[in-house]
């Protein structure tokens, strides 16, 4: 393996000035610098970060603590875009990522454990039980973190602003006549409890009582369990006109359940999502959803999770919320120009 003494006889410098051109330093000639990463190039030099860790006692190693209800993994696309987002921003900080499980080979240990025996300079935590002792014990460790999705009053937290995304969907529909509107909810989290909280609220300042019966709790990522509830509302003697579905993925059950009773899209019911993914865009007739900002989610986690590592003495707390936008689609008729 080529080490960078093997570089400095070469170039004729001293180790130290090899160092701190392959690092860009500014007291580094530009000729220099070139000269030496040239003959680095050529010597098929790879900077070891074993060694990079030992001197500045860090890994540059995120490490990411992703488990989602429906054990979807990165089929997400939701979550999946967020990521990769995230993963970008770390990389051209200079850090990689390291997914945290409770196996590694034979083992078993806790997120906490996982994320000290990887080494990982700081966690950031995704779509997960955020209750899960596990996860209060990583929240609650000496590693810097991150949440997206979620707030813990001692961690810096990332969040879509679900309570705005809801009552500026809602309103659309409103605006296009609708009045007897569903809602199927995920599962319990604090996202779901503003996004529930924001459907009750922005109808009461339409003054509409919603039926209990038009509210319905399901998963989040799971068209089976959508299209059973999906069902119970077509079933109902008074009916929506239109149903709000958790997200864009699960909307795919109601769908078909709405089709096996032979009803049209939007003529006879209408429907909404979440999220914005890129098949609701695509579906006939296209999705009228809330577009989250997954590039913005997941470049600020990286962003602040690096801030907390590099100056951990600067630590502020922050909740760092970011909007989405409706995208109108054509999954929702307008009764008000059926009624004209």
């Amino acid at each position: 393996m080529v080490s960078l003494k093997d570089i400095s006889t070469r170039c004729g410098v001293s180790v130290a000035t090899v160092s701190k051109a392959l690092n860009n330093h500014k007291d580094i000639a530009e000729a220099t610098k070139e000269n030496i990463r040239r003959v680095a190039k050529e010597m098929d030099y790879f900077p070891n970060s074993s060694a990079r860790a030992l001197k500045t006692n860090r890994t540059y190693n995120l490490g990411v603590l992703f488990v989602d209800e429906a054990q979807s993994g990165l089929t997400h696309e939701y979550f999946a875009n967020v990521l990769d987002s995230f993963k970008q921003e770390a990389e051209r900080n200079g850090y990689d990522m390291t997914f945290i499980s409770k196996h590694t080979g034979s083992m078993n240990m806790s997120y906490y454990e996982h994320s000290k025996y990887r080494g990982v300079d700081g966690v950031v935590i995704a779509c997960i039980r955020f209750n899960d002792p596990q996860v209060v014990e990583l929240i609650n460790g000496e590693l810097p973190v991150v949440t997206i999705d979620h707030v813990f009053d001692n961690r810096t937290a990332i969040i879509s602003d679900n309570v705005k995304g809801i009552k500026e969907l809602i309103t659309y529909v409103y605006e296009m006549g609708h009045r007897k509107i569903a809602y199927i909810h995920g599962a319990n989290s604090s996202v779901t409890q503003n996004r529930v909280g924001s459907f009750y609220k922005t109808l009461g300042e339409f003054g509409i009582t919603v039926p209990d019966e038009y509210v319905k709790s399901g998963i989040y990522h799971d068209p089976d369990t959508t299209a059973i509830l999906t069902r119970e509302l077509l079933e109902l003697k008074d009916r929506p006109t239109c149903i709000l579905f958790s997200d864009d993925f699960s909307c795919l059950g109601g769908i078909n359940a709405i089709k096996e009773q032979g009803l049209r899209i939007p003529e006879d019911i209408s429907i909404a999502g979440y999220d914005g993914i890129t098949l609701s865009q695509v579906l006939v007739p296209k999705l009228t959803t809330l577009q989250q900002d997954t590039k913005t989610m997941g470049r600020s986690a990286a962003e602040k999770l690096i801030a907390l590592i590099d100056n951990p003495k600067a630590t502020i707390i922050e909740r760092v919320v970011i909007p989405g936008v409706v995208l109108p689609g054509q999954s929702v008729y307008n009764l008000k120009g059926r009624n004209k």
